[in-house]
């Protein structure tokens, strides 16, 4: 446990159908042949050909950070390599520098990754918690790019537990996620264009955690981008509540049997060290820095009834200005492309009550539920990285996820709808890391 505390801290944390490979107008892997992409916008970029786009490759090469993407598998998750092609790494203008990444000391960094047989598609990636672009290299990156997607994701523009420096009012610094996540589709798409020669088909959001809060705000605000998305157990926010600042204070309280199911209790003093108190403080301080004063985010572990205890944080009598920072970064539902959200319903984090079954109703309320499957994964947690020290009480997610991109590419390529949105039963035998069925 020790050992996957120190990884996880910080972090909020089938057979795919597609169109036939076909093999970019350049070769990538010869020195001084490798062939300058331009992405529009970005103020530095550096480009590389690589025998291996994949985590197997680019851990070797140093074309990635594996301290991004620590935790967030389990132990055992098979991966493909061997995909040949062009990375390119670098950042849009911006004025913050909480990304150390590469030693730019430079927010707004990105990766776009364009294999050198292609598909024709893009996936675009904004990362989990307050990490860096290459936190879905593990759990995204590698199996789209083997099927021939380019890909590309960002740091969100800003990144680490102190994020909320960022902005100059409160909910800036998340509402620049947002903002940056479009940045970079527009820009991704425009940068396969000059590799390939021809636009996307077909464009594709994914992500887990603050990424599925950042698909739907994509495909609600903007679903002309997209073909669709995957939201894996996406951050709820929204102005009249559920929020974070409404089902963590009584947690921090005392009472997390008021938030999370009695069936998580075993995951309550991991999350209670590690999650709980880290996650209501810095948020908070992000949408609220007025409760504490001059404090910055707040006293950790403080008792109830210490002056400005974020144990004693009651969001509904705050100020109107509170409100007004969560509904500039608030949720609708009103999603304008398809969509499979997933999430576990032993999240010790993101209740599923009042997060992924509130999102679903509000979607249903919008009239866009013909869009939208969702699906409650029994024994899922926040973090995959639990798997491994209760692989007898957990499921892992990223199976169920990659099935159901597989669900999703069908359902935007050919029209076959997914299965109906269900609870999925935790298997009682099989491989559990490696495969997850969307029906019985």
């Amino acid at each position: 446990m020790p050992t996957i505390r120190r990884l996880l801290t910080g972090a909020l944390l089938g057979t795919v159908v597609a169109a036939p490979l076909v093999a970019a107008p350049a070769g990538p892997a010869s020195a001084g042949s490798c062939p300058e992409v331009t992405v529009p916008g970005a103020e530095h970029q550096v480009t590389a050909c690589l025998d291996d786009l994949t985590t197997a490759g680019t851990v070797a090469s140093g074309h990635t950070v594996p301290a991004d993407y620590a935790g967030l598998h389990p132990a055992g998750a098979r991966n493909p390599s061997g995909v040949p092609g062009v990375q390119i790494d670098g950042y849009f203008p911006d004025d913050s520098t909480f990304n150390t990444n590469h030693g730019w000391n430079h927010d707004s960094q990105f990766v776009i990754r364009l294999p050198q047989r292609w598909n024709g598609g893009l996936v675009v990636a904004g990362t989990p918690g307050n990490r860096r672009q290459y936190a879905n290299d593990f759990t995204i990156s590698d199996a789209v790019l083997a099927q021939g997607y380019a890909y590309a994701a960002t740091d969100k523009g800003n990144s680490g537990l102190q994020f909320y420096r960022d902005g100059k009012r409160p909910g800036d610094a998340i509402a620049e996620w947002n903002h940056r996540v479009t940045q970079l589709t527009k820009a991704a798409k425009k940068a396969v264009k000059h590799r390939y020669g021809r636009a996307p088909g077909r464009t594709y959001v994914a992500g887990t955690s603050n990424g599925g809060y950042l698909v739907r705000w994509q495909l609600e605000n903007h679903p002309e981008l997209y073909t669709g998305g995957v939201d894996w157990e996406g951050t709820l926010w929204r102005e009249d509540g559920p929020n974070l600042l409404t089902f963590l204070p009584p947690v921090l309280a005392g009472r997390p049997d008021k938030t999370y199911p009695a069936g998580s209790s075993f995951l309550w003093p991991y999350h209670e060290q590690v999650y709980w108190d880290l996650t209501q403080r810095i948020y908070r301080e992000e949408l609220d820095p007025g409760y504490d004063g001059a404090t910055e985010a707040g006293t950790p572990y403080c008792a109830p009834g210490t002056p400005a205890c974020d144990a004693d944080y009651d969001y509904a009598s705050r100020p109107r200005e509170v409100r007004k920072a969560v509904r500039k970064i608030s949720l609708t539902g009103r999603i304008g492309r398809p969509m499979v959200t997933l999430h576990g319903t032993l999240d010790a984090l993101l209740p599923i009550d009042q997060d992924s079954d509130v999102y679903a109703a509000m979607v249903r309320r919008q009239g866009r539920g013909t869009l939208h499957r969702y699906y409650r994964i029994e024994g899922g947690n926040h973090t995959d990285g639990l798997y491994d020290a209760f692989p007898d009480r957990l499921r892992p997610l990223l199976p169920c996820y990659r099935s159901a991109f597989t669900a999703l590419e069908a359902w935007t390529t050919r029209g076959v709808r997914p299965p109906a949105s269900a609870t999925i039963p935790r298997p009682a035998t099989g491989d559990l890391v490696n495969t997850c069925a969307l029906s019985g």
